[in-house]
């Protein structure tokens, strides 16, 4: 057992002191019982350690910084003639640890902030990658080298070791605000994310749309998708909408009259969204489920379908669209709209983008429109300025 360490706890001394690898408490000489414990992160607690009916018992007094030395004191003698004299006091808490944090993380901020699908997203990184690798760890202990093992424990899914990286940057500036770690110490600062291929925007020519309305037209007969899925698939290319503000479809939110879809909980809130005649009669053409609200219903009673990943598989392939991925239906609803002289603020518009950025991705193809336009152009005046001999 390592000796204990003696220290007259003046402001000053408590100050400087620092401990390397472990934690370690440093006592008072003119108070016996009195300490302060010293985490490798700077975090300082006063403590009080005595006997009382033949049993050691340690409480904690309060954070360093929050009392002074003079003052933990005076509360340290409290809380002695207090347990000399029997008196209930409550142990010292345990310190947080990063399962402790992963916890409060979810409670307090992911689940107010978040919507239902990126809350279970979170909660299957904290589950699955997070917790198991750091959660034993003291939140105000943990460093640097501790996220770098994590993050190469991923080095073969950088995208999840990226987003679990981005995670953990946010949780530890919460347990900043929360006191649970020293200010600006956050241990991811340095880390450098895995670079990674973004992925390659795929755009369905006019061909491989009408292969994907053949492969669609025969779905049903050929059991690839169940007639809901087959529309939900059509309504995506003809509507330029997010998988689920197409699953997640209410009757109540399809305006016939008007022409408009209410999506009261999209990616990005609110939003009305055009309903263009050719989507107007996929959707007309459906049969409604007797007390199911849902326009895309699921198999179990009042609730709508969730994976449309397997009928899609099966409906891609038949059509012979190796690669192609649900997503990728929205992409060509933005380039057809590019290819017919809509410009990227109406894109964004009509995709639903808050962010200038995220719309900027199409740029490229505005580029080549406008180069294939001038080509035209060019080729026809050039048809009477350019004299061949």
């Amino acid at each position: 057992m390592a000796e204990r360490q003696y220290l007259t706890l003046s402001k000053r001394t408590v100050d400087r002191l620092a401990v390397n690898g472990k934690d370690s408490v440093f006592w008072d000489h003119a108070l016996p019982g009195f300490g302060v414990r010293v985490y490798p992160s700077g975090a300082k607690v006063y403590v009080v350690q005595t006997r009382a009916g033949g049993r050691s018992k340690r409480v904690r007094v309060g954070r360093h910084g929050d009392l002074s030395p003079d003052q933990a004191r005076k509360e340290a003698a409290r809380l002695i003639a207090c347990i000399k004299a029997g008196e209930p006091l409550e142990a010292e808490a345990p310190p947080p640890t990063v399962a402790d944090l992963a916890e409060r993380y979810l409670r307090e901020y992911v689940e107010v902030h978040n919507k239902p699908a990126t809350i279970t997203h979170y909660r299957l990184m904290l589950g699955k990658h997070i917790v198991p690798a750091l959660g034993a760890l003291v939140v105000a202990e943990v460093e640097g080298k501790d996220i770098l093992a994590l993050q190469y424990g991923l080095r073969e899914k950088p995208t999840v070791a990226n987003r679990a990286v981005d995670m953990l940057v946010k949780m530890f500036n919460l347990a900043e605000l929360w006191e649970m770690r020293p200010p600006g110490r956050n241990p991811c600062k340095g880390v450098r994310r895995y670079k990674v291929e973004p992925h390659k925007e795929r755009f369905l020519t006019a061909e491989e749309l009408a292969r994907l309305g053949q492969a669609l037209d025969a779905a049903s007969a050929e059991r690839l998708a169940s007639r809901h899925a087959a529309a939900a698939i059509r309504l995506l290319v003809l509507t330029g909408c997010r998988r689920n503000e197409i699953l997640g479809l209410r009757w109540t939110d399809v305006d016939f009259e008007a022409g408009e879809l209410s999506l009261a909980d999209s990616k990005t809130g609110p939003r009305i969204v055009p309903l263009p005649p050719a989507a107007g009669e996929v959707l007309a053409a459906l049969p409604r489920i007797p007390n199911n609200p849902w326009v895309i219903p699921g198999k179990k009673r009042a609730t709508h379908l969730r994976n449309l990943d397997d009928s899609w598989d099966r409906v891609r392939r038949r059509a012979g669209l190796d690669g192609v991925r649900l997503h990728d239906l929205r992409h060509t609803f933005a380039s057809r709209a590019l290819a017919l002289g809509e410009g990227l603020p109406m894109i964004g518009e009509l995709l639903g983008h808050t962010q200038v950025n995220s719309t900027a991705r199409y740029a490229h193809l505005a580029r080549e429109s406008v180069r294939t336009s001038t080509a035209r152009v060019a080729e026809s005046i050039g048809a009477h300025i350019l004299v061949t001999e």
